[in-house]
C-alpha cells in the first residue's frame, strides 16, 4: 500500500522544514528524478510501487544519468536543478526526500536500492550502514 501524496509531501515538508508545500514538492520532484536515473529494474519498480503514483512516475521516468553520481555529486546536481539552492540546502533537500522514500518503502526495498547506489547514500536515506 503506497503512501498518499499529501502524506508523502507532509513528510518531506516536515523533514526539510520547508515553509511551503511548493518548496517540498520541488525538492521531491528533483531528487526523485535524479534517484530514478540511478536505479534499474525490479529495485526501481518496487521502490516506485511504495510511493504515491505522481511521485512513482517521476522515479520511473528519470532524467538520464551518464554515470552513477557519488553522493556528493548527487547533492551538487540537486543544487543545480533547484533555483537558489546551495550545496548545503541541497543536502537538506536530498536527505528530506530520501528519508521519506525510505519511510514509505520500508526496510527491504530501501536496502536493495542502496545496493545499486554508490557508497555513501546510506546516510542520505537515513540508513547508516554498520561498519
Amino acid at each position: 500500500m503506497s503512501m498518499r501524496p499529501e502524506a508523502f509531501l507532509d513528510h518531506v515538508q516536515e523533514r526539510g522544514e520547508y515553509r511551503t508545500k511548493e518548496e517540498a514538492e520541488r525538492a521531491a520532484r528533483v531528487v526523485l528524478a535524479l534517484l530514478g536515473a540511478h536505479l534499474v529494474g525490479a529495485v526501481r519498480a518496487t521502490l516506485a510501487s511504495r510511493l504515491p503514483e505522481s511521485y512513482a512516475l517521476i522515479l520511473l521516468n528519470p532524467l538520464q544519468a551518464a554515470e552513477p553520481l557519488s553522493p556528493e555529486r548527487f547533492v551538487r546536481a540537486t543544487a543545480a536543478w533547484i533555483e537558489g539552492a546551495t550545496e548545503k540546502t541541497a543536502l537538506w533537500d536530498v536527505s528530506a526526500v530520501l528519508s521519506t522514500v525510505a519511510a514509505a518503502a520500508g526496510d527491504a526495498p530501501t536496502r536493495e536500492a542502496l545496493l545499486q547506489l554508490p557508497p555513501g547514500y546510506d546516510l542520505l536515506f537515513g540508513y547508516p550502514q554498520p561498519n
